[in-house]
């Protein structure tokens, strides 16, 4: 067929209900040098979405994940977070329980076994405890060559996911 390079090209959308891990384990990392991932999900505590991936089938769960983000409030109250020895990517803001959490994500060179898997997100939430707007802008990297066939979403601090979560390849040439 006709490849329609930048075009968004859906792998899969998912369903939570009251799930703790959501696991897309058909992602087309053959196809796709660039994956899109849309989060739209409530949790049932203050924690937020994150992500972890699975190396040739093997879930990466040690502290190798390397991140940063900003977060920022509607007050105007912004803080910069570095971590380095994290074990995941964070998808989302956290917010409120019960609350929406919206983000979208880019991954890159997830099939690529002699490349470095980065990630970046943008997402927003309700601040915890008020009306104000949450938003966080994030990036991250799993600093060692492997091959990514799997991704897992979850909320590490053991809350419930309800919502959707949908997994699209980005075609090139």
């Amino acid at each position: 067929g006709v490849v329609d390079p930048g075009k968004l090209e859906l792998i899969e959308t998912k369903t939570a209900s009251g799930d703790n891990i959501v696991d897309f384990t058909d992602i087309k990392e053959d196809v796709y040098n660039v994956h899109f991932a849309t989060i739209d999900v409530n949790l049932n505590n203050t924690s937020s979405v994150q992500i972890r991936l699975f190396e040739s089938g093997v879930l990466e769960t040690g502290s190798v994940y390397q991140t940063a983000y900003q977060n920022g409030q509607a007050t105007g109250t912004f803080s910069v977070n570095q971590t380095s020895a994290n074990n995941r990517f964070f998808a989302t803001q956290t917010g409120s329980t019960d609350e929406p959490r919206q983000s979208y994500n880019y991954l890159y060179n997830l099939g690529d076994s002699t490349k470095y898997s980065f990630q970046t997100m943008q997402g927003v939430s309700r601040k915890t405890g008020t009306t104000a707007c949450d938003i966080r802008f994030g990036s991250g990297v799993l600093p060692q060559a492997s091959q990514v066939n799997a991704i897992r979403f979850t909320n590490t601090a053991g809350g419930l996911l309800t919502g959707t979560i949908s997994l699209y390849g980005i075609a090139e040439s």
